[in-house]
């Protein structure tokens, strides 16, 4: 995570002069085009989740999928405009703090969203096809899907980048708004990743090894790099905080919205929108490491990362084990936290809709060693995490 991004020879991210950059409070608009690009996208990825978990598949032209294909025509747009303005207006503000590609000229945030952006709205017809020749997705990856993701991770970390340069060449007064918003696109990325992932993170699966591993290696990079980027003292927190409040938001509000299955076999009585589950609880190793990394600022990366892997796992498996427990029991069973929501298509006998755990490892050696593994990669993570966020910090193109 931490190298260099693979662009043409003709590509430098060199620092701009902060004095050639006016210190406007205000945000840009592009900035504004980014955040609600990215907020589009995953607002209409769970909506389009649950459509497939409450409906199937209707057509290709659910409000879902428009809502999602927006955030690429929305970044596509407005980030062509800004390179094309910067590209041919020698006056143009941002020209001097631009980066060039084969010619063009912009920011390097706005290439990676734009790229991201033809990538988006190139997958709708093949996902259009893929369906009617193949049927209901088995698998979140189908082809088309991972060019959309592909793509919609471009989306994402263009908007990232494009919030950082701007950020990193203002003045204190004016960065604080900035790096709100990086701090919400960050925690649109958890999001994200948290999507490509929910298939290993179901609450079955809570009483096992298997889960953590997945999490040691997506989380703690993420959460490292944006606090060495952003500089502020709750950094981690805060994004977990966002990702934790968009799931209960999703949790709460999708069903209130009535569906009826339009695909069959139909084994389970469906009348609103199933919602994703109760976010885990992120927000406690976020806060601890939020803490740790205060107190060891003088620390060398390595050592910090040596003593943060084991604090994660063992914080997230302290806390998610018995609110999985939890989320098994009768008392969850609520608007509240959801579990009694299934898919459609899932038959009676199914561990998920008899509330049972499924054990993936099946010896307590298999289990341990998986979490010997697990604390082993949020390490690693870590300390890669906190190179990424180093080299985010130098970004001013």
């Amino acid at each position: 995570m931490a190298g260099s991004i693979p662009f043409p020879a003709s590509v430098s991210v060199r620092s701009a002069d902060r004095t050639t950059v006016a210190s406007a409070a205000a945000i840009p608009w592009y900035v504004w085009c980014s955040v609600i690009a990215v907020t589009s996208a995953m607002v209409g990825t769970h909506w389009d989740i649950s459509w497939h978990r409450s409906i199937g598949r209707d057509t290709f032209w659910t409000p879902a999928h428009l809502a999602i294909y927006a955030c690429g025509v929305l970044a596509g747009i407005s980030c062509a405009f800004l390179i094309l303005s910067t590209t041919f207006r020698t006056a143009a503000p941002l020209r001097e703090s631009s980066v060039k590609i084969w010619g063009f000229r912009g920011p390097l945030g706005a290439f990676i969203a734009a790229w991201g952006g033809v990538a988006m709205i190139t997958s709708a017809p093949f996902d259009d096809w893929w369906h009617n020749a193949y049927g209901l997705d088995v698998k979140i990856l189908s082809p088309p899907h991972v060019l959309l993701i592909m793509g919609m991770v471009g989306v994402q970390l263009g908007a990232l980048i494009l919030i950082l340069g701007q950020m990193n060449r203002v003045t204190d007064k004016a960065r604080s708004g900035l790096e709100w918003l990086f701090l919400y696109v960050s925690a649109m990325i958890v999001v994200c990743i948290m999507i490509l992932i929910f298939e290993y993170e179901l609450r079955p699966y809570m009483h096992s090894a298997f889960p953590y591993r997945v999490l040691a290696i997506a989380i703690p990079g993420i959460l490292a790099a944006v606090s060495r980027a952003s500089g502020r003292r709750w950094a981690a927190s805060i994004v977990i905080g966002i990702y934790s409040l968009f799931l209960i938001g999703c949790v709460w509000i999708l069903p209130l919205f009535p569906a009826t299955p339009k695909l069959g076999p139909v084994y389970q009585n469906v009348t609103h929108f199933v919602p994703p589950e109760f976010p885990l609880l992120l927000i406690v190793p976020a806060l601890a490491l939020d803490w740790l990394w205060a107190r060891t600022a003088n620390w060398k990366p390595w050592q910090q990362a040596l003593l943060s892997g084991p604090v994660f796992v063992a914080l997230i498996v302290a806390v998610q084990w018995p609110f999985a427990t939890f989320l098994m029991s009768p008392a969850s069973r609520n608007w509240i936290f959801g579990t009694m929501y299934f898919d459609y298509n899932l038959r009676p006998n199914d561990h998920y809709v008899r509330h049972l755990f499924f054990a993936v490892e099946k010896t307590r050696t298999e289990f341990w060693t998986q979490m010997a593994y697990a604390v082993g990669l949020a390490i690693v993570t870590t300390r890669l995490g906190m190179g990424w966020g180093n080299w985010m910090r130098r970004i001013r193109r």
